[in-house]
């Protein structure tokens, strides 16, 4: 096993990876850009060395720097998280010819499934159905508008190179196309280098349901079962369940089986994630894409499994054999994940950056935290604005949910703005709880939400109105009651000195007599 590793991340997934090497002897070393000194991951690891400023390009990005990190202070392998370099070809290949072992698949497979037209070749060439469309770049506007002509409207852009949401466009029609190609192709330049784009045919309200794979360098390969993905926003996951709420044993194995064939297609090695689309109506499913790392939401499937993926990135790394078997694979009870953001939800999840005034989080039975802040930390503008992931279990789907409810009550974030109030909400959603999900939840949920706050805005205004009509009512009651209680007065008065009157005159009578 390795002596020392470096983690070529930050964040919460740098301190979930130290976690587990604590737990098997192995020293760390964190790298950190210049605004991340005072970062939780820098402090928990056995060493940290700094790798440029603030922008990622000239500190987390720059392969050489990182690379001659870990020559410096003699770690023997790289762990590269998610996200930065982890899905990077040349980093694990600069890696290799250092000397160093990259924990992650080899070069080779991450370029085929690294880039979505590739990936979409190598699922056609396996057997594995994928999404109708195109299995090379676009090469120009009317390339695109043929091809969608010919699949039909609605059909989705989407960038060759990379994912996440980048470069993606869904056209309902064909006065929509040139715009959508244009501004899809200068997304994915900026985010990816590469502005080539490909097309498919759109699935209406389909479900986003991914496999977990891993593979050793044996030839063993198996997967982990299902997570539900399918609530986004701007095609972003931002709460996953292990297993999905659709929980059939037949559609997993079919789905296992089906990721495995992509993973044999690549003799890919190490923790692996293949991407489906799911359609409710008919119960086909087709791939996606191929993710060549750990996912985000890769706790869920650890609850459920009782497996460490990141311990087993560590074995297959050193050439040992998966330590389970396919049969090994079991699936006991429910887990949900929810992202925590440092995001405005109001105001279409724009970033939210700041320091953290006041945290507590949540625990008890069932409740996990992969947090990458404290109190006092600065959440940068520089980058994701994740700050952790809230993972709970239950024995089903609804203790897992009363179980979510109850962390989500208990979670205390100050100084920013956060996503907790979103899943508060969510997860009393009639739909939600129910587990009629697609990737078009959120813009459902904002709906009702939105048809909510008019209808409550109306009650309180017909309230507001009635109430005014009884105010009226009770005023004018009350003034026509003065008024006729001077009227009862003034008679009562006359009809007082009436009597005195009389009394007076009869008492004269009696004196003059």
């Amino acid at each position: 096993m390795f002596r020392k590793i470096l983690i070529a991340n930050r964040g919460e997934i740098a301190i979930r990876i130290i976690r587990t090497c604590r737990e098997m002897g192995i020293r760390t070393v964190a790298i950190y850009s210049e605004p991340d000194v005072e970062s939780l991951h820098v402090r928990m690891a056995d060493e940290a060395v700094c790798v440029g400023p603030a922008a990622s390009a000239h500190s987390y990005l720059k392969i050489d720097t990182v690379v001659a990190a870990a020559k410096e202070l003699n770690a023997e392998a790289i762990h590269p998280g998610y996200g930065f370099l982890a899905e990077s070809a040349e980093f694990a290949r600069a890696v290799n010819a250092a000397g160093l072992v990259f924990i992650g698949p080899s070069p080779e497979a991450m370029e085929i499934m690294g880039s979505k037209t590739s990936a979409r070749r190598a699922a056609v060439a396996a057997g594995v159905p994928i999404v109708p469309g195109t299995v090379e770049p676009l090469v120009s506007f009317d390339e695109a508008s043929a091809t969608a002509e010919k699949f039909g409207y609605p059909v989705m852009l989407k960038a060759a190179a990379g994912g996440g949401g980048k470069g993606m466009r869904l056209v309902a029609q064909s006065s929509d196309l040139r715009s959508a190609f244009e501004t899809a192709q200068a997304e994915a330049a900026a985010a990816f280098g590469d502005s080539s784009l490909y097309l498919e045919k759109a699935v209406e309200r389909p479900r986003h349901i991914e496999i977990q794979i891993f593979g050793d360098q044996h030839g063993n390969l198996v997967h982990l079962g299902e997570r539900e993905c399918s609530i986004q926003r701007r095609h972003q996951k931002v709460i996953e369940e292990c297993p999905s709420p659709i929980n059939d044993p037949d559609l997993r194995r079919r789905m296992g089986e089906e990721a495995v064939k992509i993973g044999r297609a690549v003799n890919y090695t190490g923790a692996g994630t293949v991407e489906f689309l799911f359609s409710d109506a008919t119960h086909d499913f087709y791939f996606l894409e191929m993710n060549t790392r750990l996912q985000v939401e890769h706790p869920v499937t650890e609850l459920v499994t009782g497996r460490d993926l990141v311990r087993e990135q560590f074995r297959v790394a050193t050439g040992e054999r998966l330590s389970f078997t396919q049969e090994d694979i079991d699936w006991h009870g429910h887990a949900i994940e929810c992202r925590i953001y440092a995001e405005d939800p109001a105001n279409n999840f724009f970033p939210s950056p700041g320091t953290i005034t006041h945290l507590r989080e949540p625990a008890g039975p069932g409740v996990r935290i992969d947090s990458g802040v404290t109190r006092l930390s600065e959440v940068s503008i520089h980058y994701d604005p994740m700050i952790a992931k809230l993972a709970v279990w239950g024995r089903s789907r609804d203790e897992a949910i009363d179980r979510l409810k109850r962390a989500l009550d208990e979670y205390e974030v100050s100084g920013i703005t956060t996503t907790l109030s979103f899943f508060r909400e969510v997860v009393k959603d009639e739909e939600f709880v129910s587990g009629q999900l697609d990737t078009g939840f959120i813009t459902r949920f904002n709906e009702r939400r939105a048809a909510r706050e008019v209808e409550t805005n109306q009650v309180e205004s017909d309230l507001a109105t009635i109430a005014a009509a009884l105010s009226y009512a009770l005023q004018r009651q009350r003034a026509a009651a003065g008024q006729t209680s001077t009227v009862n007065s003034r008679w009562k008065m006359e009809g007082r000195s009436a009597r005195l009157r009389s009394q007076g005159s009869q008492g004269s009578q009696g004196r003059k007599q």
